[in-house]
Formats: C-alpha cells, structure tokens, sequence
C-alpha cells in the first residue's frame, strides 16, 4: 500500500486507495487500521462474510470515486508502475484497458509453478470456448476503467468467485464498450490462496451461469 502511495504522490495525482477485508483471517483489516492514521487516502472496506474475490472487487470498485479506477491485486503482482501504460491505451477512446500476461510485449518476471500455470491456460482455453471475448488474458487482476464504464459493468456482476473478470469483459462488450488489452511486466508472488482444483465445481458453475445469462440477455440493458 505504501509503494502504491508512493508512486502515485510522486506524480501529483489525486487518489484514494480502496483496500477490501472479504472477512479474511490474515488481520488485513487490523493492519489497515493501523496505518490509515497517517494515511488519509487509504480506506478500509469490510465484508460481513467471506464471499469470494469477485464480490470484494465489485464492492470496491463501486465504492471508488475517481474518474478512473484501477483494480488490483494487493501483492502487486503486476507492478503499480504499469498504470501509466493503462492511461496511455485509453486515450484514443477506449472504456477500459486490461493488463495482460499473454499479449505481445509482456514479461514473466517469476512464472507460477508448472501445475498452476498449466492450470491457468487450460481454464483460460475452455472458458473462452464457452464465454468467448477474444482476449488472450481475462484473468490478469490489473484492469483500469473509466468511472462511467465502471459503475454500469460492476452491478450487473452476478460471479463472486473467479471467473468475475471474464464476467466483467462479457458484460462491457455487451453494452458496447472499447476495450483495450495492454500486455504488462508480472511475477508470480509467493502464497496465493486461490486453490484451482478445489474451486473447480464453483468455477465451473459460475461460467455457465455467465454463459446462461448471456443467452437470456441479461447484460443488455444499462443500469
């Protein structure tokens, strides 16, 4: 959070930093309080229960205020630095910019392990099948949206778990927005909790659902 900061006054940019406590165990929410003293653009977002990443970034993106919002993942996997990139793709008229691991021009820094990264292009290959975007990279949690865009995508967000970014891409295309995929530096961090094979019955319920809501015509209409 402190890089983040960092990074961002050293550029003169007016922000706030949206931290979400989805009722973790790890004291996140303790640790914010404790530094948002001497930390006035820092705010602390609490679930009431562990719902799924999905649901913590919808509640935090709904709650930004900014005219652009950027989602990411608290190990900074991908590198704040790499927002300027994000800014520089929307200018010509694009609605949101998604990070990239898988475009032309991106860099693994540290890969995930075999099983994982495996893992990964597999779900990404068979969900494209069924939900397709025409993206190389969904799952990549940096993704940069103007405020307009933002606030029409994220109500009509029903996943909670994982497949909530493939969600997001299928509903703003349905409602008409440009979307730009950026490729970006990333690196692996140590520690993830996301447990692939044991959300598997979860994930693949929540991409049918999108699949269904999708046929029925649900994300159609701006809310």
């Amino acid at each position: 959070m402190r890089r983040v900061r960092d990074y961002l006054s050293a550029r003169g940019i007016s922000f706030e930093i949206i931290v979400v406590d989805d009722f973790s165990e790890d004291q996140t929410g303790e640790k914010v309080e404790r530094i948002s003293a001497d930390f006035p653009e820092l705010k602390l977002l609490r679930l009431s229960s562990h719902q799924g990443k999905g649901a913590a970034v919808k509640a935090g993106i709904l709650a930004g205020e900014g005219q652009f919002i950027l989602m990411t993942d608290a190990d900074l996997s991908t590198p704040i630095e790499e927002l300027e990139k994000m800014e520089t793709a929307v200018k010509p008229g694009f609605d949101l910019a998604i990070g990239s691991r898988r475009a032309a021009g991106a860099k693994i820094v540290r890969r995930q392990p075999w099983l994982r990264q495996n893992i990964g292009l597999a779900f990404g290959f068979l969900t494209g099948l069924i939900v397709p975007t025409g993206f190389k990279d969904t799952q990549c949690g940096f993704k940069y949206f103007k405020k307009e865009a933002a606030k029409k995508i994220f109500p009509l967000q029903t996943a909670v778990g994982l497949p909530f970014d493939l969600e997001i891409l299928a509903i703003a295309e349905r409602l008409g927005y440009k979307i730009v995929e950026v490729p970006v530096s990333w690196q692996d961090a140590e520690g993830s909790k996301v447990r692939p094979i044991a959300h598997l019955p979860r994930v693949i319920r929540e991409v049918l659902k999108i699949r269904w809501n999708l046929w029925r015509g649900k994300y159609f209409e701006k809310s």
